[in-house]
């Protein structure tokens, strides 16, 4: 459980930015800007504006440490996709611990053409004294807002859960 150890010794430093501050409000936008749209012209670019050097990013599907292998990431994700796009709905947030509750909507290249795809989900943000996240953990259902969409693997998890 990486993602606990790495929350653990996060949590114990504290929480590094004041709550109603106008840098909480600035990481805040800049985090949610970012991931609005994967399919922006300058997304890869941004990546280190958002996060920190050190930096540890789980989506369920990867794990990720540090900017370099974010950007590296996350911009061939971008690349697999048509269109994708994340609705945030709401924010809670509790001793430095943000939990952004979002909608993503998604067009494979590869799978399920032409269609978009809608999944949800919450991400738990930590920053650090600069605003950068050094601590990004989704929760989403990776088997129905992905897997499901590839061919021989989706059929399989469709028919798993229908014996269910």
């Amino acid at each position: 459980m990486e993602y606990l150890k790495t929350l653990r010794s996060l949590e114990e430093a504290g929480a590094p930015l004041e709550e109603g501050s106008e840098e909480e409000r600035r990481a805040v936008e800049r985090f949610q800007n970012l991931l609005s749209d994967f399919k922006a012209p300058d997304f890869g670019e941004r990546i280190p504006e958002v996060y920190a050097r050190d930096v540890f990013f789980n989506d369920t599907i990867k794990t990720v440490h540090g900017t370099e292998d974010l950007q590296e990431y996350l911009t061939k994700t971008g690349e697999a996709i048509d269109k994708g796009t994340v609705e945030f709905l709401d924010l809670v947030s509790d001793k430095g611990n943000y939990y952004f509750r979002w909608a993503m909507t998604i067009r494979f290249k590869r799978f399920a053409r032409g269609q978009d795809k809608r999944s949800v989900g919450m991400t738990h943000v930590r920053f650090d004294s600069a605003g950068k996240v050094v601590l990004h953990q989704d929760f989403w259902d990776s088997a129905g807002g992905l897997f499901e969409h590839v061919p021989a693997l989706g059929w399989m998890l469709r028919r798993a859960k229908k014996g269910l």
